[in-house]
């Protein structure tokens, strides 16, 4: 195996499928969020998960200062939270959102919301790795939203009735 270029890694990285997932804080009175596909669970004793977030993102350095985040999984039809999230500056106007018990933003009808506090942070090359204490969570029935390759879409499983 050759040494990999960002550019490699970048390409043949997109070839995982991934669900999609919108991290949340409030920070100093002020609403964050960011679209992530980087989440996974680390423990069920406690129950954890991590997300990856960019060093330069607003909604990272929020969720760093304030402690706590909710993930909200985004549901097959959600692909416009998941648009709306990946852009700079994006905010909540005109959105129906309820406050997890900390005040992050729980987005409407999302698939699972997992409210956690910040257990511990790893900086780890252009991203900082947070991991997240499972203090709350729900969720519904249904698909989620899959991302590959760069584009949003619908998995399709065999045997799974959502």
């Amino acid at each position: 195996m050759a040494t990999v270029t960002s550019e490699e890694f970048r390409d043949l990285i997109g070839r995982f499928a991934s669900g999609v997932t919108v991290v949340t804080t409030l920070s100093d009175g002020i609403p964050y969020g960011t679209t992530a596909s980087s989440m996974t669970s680390v423990s069920l004793e406690p129950p954890m998960l991590l997300v990856s977030m960019n060093r330069s993102s607003s909604t990272g350095r929020a969720v760093v200062a304030s402690r706590h985040f909710a993930v909200n999984v985004l549901a097959e039809d959600q692909s416009e939270f998941a648009s709306r999230f990946a852009r700079r500056g994006s905010s909540f106007t005109d959105l129906n959102i309820a406050r997890g018990s900390r005040g992050a933003p729980l987005l409407p009808d999302a698939l699972a919301t997992f409210e956690c506090r910040v257990a511990d942070e790893l900086i780890a090359g252009t991203h900082v790795v947070i991991i997240g204490e499972v203090e709350r969570a729900g969720g519904r029935a249904g698909m989620p939203l899959a991302y590959f390759r760069g584009s949003f879409g619908r998995l399709s499983v065999n045997g799974i009735d959502a």
